[in-house]
């Protein structure tokens, strides 16, 4: 039996020839998820009522809000989760809203702040760099944190860049950026907006002296002509690959998206087929690119006599947006955090025993009744790092769990990351 093959090594040569641009297409425009943070949620206030305190004043309106419904534990009761995991739950949430109750905050110089006139909002957004500024120095600053512009259209087009200047130039002025600076594109209805915006950010960064690549951005998918340009392609699939690395986020709005299709107001939901579509058009459009995902919002908000029913209401719709693969949406009050972060750290914790035990099968190869692939087990794994980085479950949870710890759940959510760092050989 010969071992020989038949294909020469010229016609090997060739076959690598034809595949170069394919594999440089792969290699730069699907590096895969990075394997960092993504936070729960994006919270979203008017520019000018941010204070370096403000994430610890929602914590304390968001645990008055579930204290006078009853408490936490009451809270997980009435959102259907059994005795024990409510407890359970409840207990990491007072945490949550206690040390982190705000994990990504956008402070709105965009619709949640309208049309002030140029002079004042200079002044707020001079001011809302330096108390960023502050609060980043003082810790205080939620881990992510940002900015949303007025869209790059051509009526709003000047004093957005304008905003978008003032606050990146005052942050820079004032020292480091925060590493976990985000800035918001919203409203974008064609390839050209971001490609705009890329080279408004990139002359940022050299005008102030920023590594290449510094100033990433998220681009809000608000428009029908987005998702459908007027020749007949997805302009949102486009975006990754116009500026590759520079975006950092797909958001979804769901409003005004929904009003754009004429959804009336009372049906207008992250739940409507419409908005089904469009984000499942936003999931293959960025599959693999390493770009993030957002739901949008809910203003069905939890006060009042009505509290109750907007709770369920809530969590019913974090849990859907968690199980459709949207591991984020906006928050609009301090109210909806304990929903918030009731219904996400049931999430993890209702799968975490049925994924510790097929990842911990997978990874020690033992005979189960379910054969997992890799790429199955990379799911699995990705499931449980997001439930210990947004504080559902603990690491040693996972390590008693799984027989694994930390970083090897991270190589397994991401094998990508230790093939293109492996680990130095010891001597």
């Amino acid at each position: 039996m010969t071992t020989t093959g038949s294909l020469s090594e010229a016609d090997l040569n060739q076959i690598e020839a034809q595949l170069a641009e394919t594999d440089e297409l792969l290699e730069k425009n699907y590096p895969g998820d990075d394997g960092s943070r993504q936070p729960v949620h994006t919270v979203y206030v008017a520019a000018d009522r941010f204070t370096p305190d403000f994430s610890e004043c929602w914590g304390d309106e968001a645990m008055a809000a579930a204290t006078a419904q009853g408490g936490l534990a009451e809270l997980c009761s009435l959102l259907g989760q059994s005795d024990s995991l409510a407890e359970a739950v409840a207990a990491r949430v007072a945490a949550k809203l206690t040390t982190e109750p705000v994990e990504d905050l956008r402070l709105d110089f965009e619709d949640g702040y309208g049309d002030r006139g140029d002079e004042t909002e200079d002044a707020d957004v001079v001011a809302a760099a330096r108390r960023v500024a502050t609060a980043v120095a003082t810790g205080s600053a939620p881990p992510f944190i940002g900015i949303r512009f007025k869209c790059f259209e051509a009526a709003t087009r000047a004093r957005g860049l304008r905003t978008l200047d003032l606050f990146v130039s005052g942050l820079a002025s004032a020292g480091e950026l925060p590493a976990g600076l985000i800035l918001t594109l919203p409203k974008v209805t064609t390839v050209a907006q971001v490609q705009a915006m890329d080279f408004a950010v990139h002359r940022l960064e050299e005008v102030h002296g920023l590594a290449p690549g510094r100033l990433r951005f998220e681009v809000q998918v608000e428009t029908p002509q987005l998702i459908l340009g007027a020749d007949g392609t997805s302009p949102v699939a486009r975006l990754p690959h116009v500026v590759p690395g520079r975006i950092s986020g797909l958001h979804y709005g769901t409003y005004d998206y929904s009003a754009s299709l004429q959804i009336s107001a009372q049906y207008q939901s992250m739940e409507h087929p419409v908005a089904d579509f469009a984000k499942e058009v936003m999931q293959l459009a960025v599959a693999g690119t390493g770009i993030r995902l957002s739901d949008g919002s809910t203003n069905i908000l939890p006060v009042g006599d009505g509290a109750r029913g907007a709770w369920r209401v809530h969590s019913r719709l974090v849990r859907r947006s968690l199980e459709r693969g949207f591991y984020q949406g906006w928050d609009l009050h301090p109210a909806q955090l304990p929903s918030r972060f009731a219904a996400t750290y049931a999430f993890y914790r209702q799968g975490l025993s049925a994924a510790a035990l097929r990842l911990r099968n997978y990874v020690e190869q033992s005979t189960s009744a379910v054969m997992d692939e890799p790429a199955t087990a990379r799911a699995l794994a990705g499931f449980m790092l997001r439930g210990v980085q947004c504080g559902a479950i603990g690491s040693e949870e996972v390590r008693a769990l799984a027989g694994i710890g930390p970083e090897r759940l991270i190589v397994l959510a991401h094998p990508r990351l230790a093939t293109a760092h492996p680990p130095k050989r010891k001597n």
